[in-house]
């Protein structure tokens, strides 16, 4: 799938937010974590702040699963503070997401297939390369992401890639990464408050697994299969089973079945 990037004075009307500050730390059990602890303490957490570690010992993805964290690739987490007139916190995870998206289109070789998988992986030729994960603290949203760079770890079950893998030795590392990533961020999430949410949803769906993709939702006996049939006005995801009616998804684990994807 390929997606034009918008012009520099487009994107350039949007970026309202200060530069970033990016703070490194050596080693740490998580980022997200870490600016949780710091928040709960009554911390002030600055607008466009990053944490980045250069290694986790306990990173985290969605329902708990660990997240393998080699030093090489990019462990960050930044915090955003949600306002009265700001959309539903929950659809914060397209805006992360878009950004990724972003990213990637600007740090990867032109002819890479990038697809946002609902709600939260990003995937290059139908392989896993970054994941998001949003907590919840008070006030505002600790968004965390994880992106391959340098390693692609071995999942079982999954299949995964790298900046280094789709590029070869101009894969970045995770400072550029970062770079490039709290820019298009600050870009996306003054969008997300400037525009109507259907703005940002719209966006989101162009670089999505399309319309008809077959999914499974959940595991085991729960789990729920058919074909993706777009989002609903707050960005639930809307499933279309095999009688033809229309299940709204608020949360669960997303597979893609054509590429074995979860």
């Amino acid at each position: 799938m390929s997606v034009k990037s918008e012009t520099n004075e487009q994107q350039a009307s949007f970026k309202l937010n200060p530069d970033p500050i990016i703070e490194v730390v050596e080693e740490t059990g998580s980022t997200n974590a870490d600016l949780l602890a710091r928040l709960s303490a009554g911390e002030a957490i600055p607008d466009n702040y990053w944490l980045r570690a250069e290694r986790q010992t306990s990173g985290r993805g969605r329902l708990g699963r660990r997240w393998e964290s080699p030093t090489g690739n990019l462990f960050c987490s930044t915090f955003v503070a949600i306002n009265d007139d700001d959309p539903p916190p929950h659809t914060l995870c397209f805006v992360v997401g878009l950004a990724v998206s972003d990213m990637l289109r600007r740090s990867l070789i032109a002819d890479s297939q990038i697809i946002l998988k609902w709600p939260n992986d990003a995937l290059v030729n139908g392989c896993k390369i970054a994941g998001i994960l949003l907590e919840r603290n008070g006030a505002g949203v600790v968004a965390g992401i994880g992106v391959n760079v340098c390693y692609a770890p071995d999942v079982p079950g999954r299949k995964t890639t790298s900046t280094a893998q789709e590029n070869g030795k101009h894969g970045g590392s995770p400072e550029q990464i970062l770079s490039i990533l709290a820019e298009e961020f600050g870009c996306r999430l003054s969008r997300w408050r400037a525009e109507p949410l259907s703005k940002t949803l719209d966006e989101w769906m162009k670089v999505a697994h399309p319309i008809g993709s077959p999914l499974t939702v959940g595991s085991g006996q729960d789990a729920v299969s058919g074909a993706f049939a777009g989002l609903d006005e707050e960005g639930a995801l809307l499933l279309r089973l095999a009688n033809e009616a229309i299940r709204t998804i608020h949360a669960g684990d997303v597979s893609m079945i054509s590429q074995g994807t979860q």
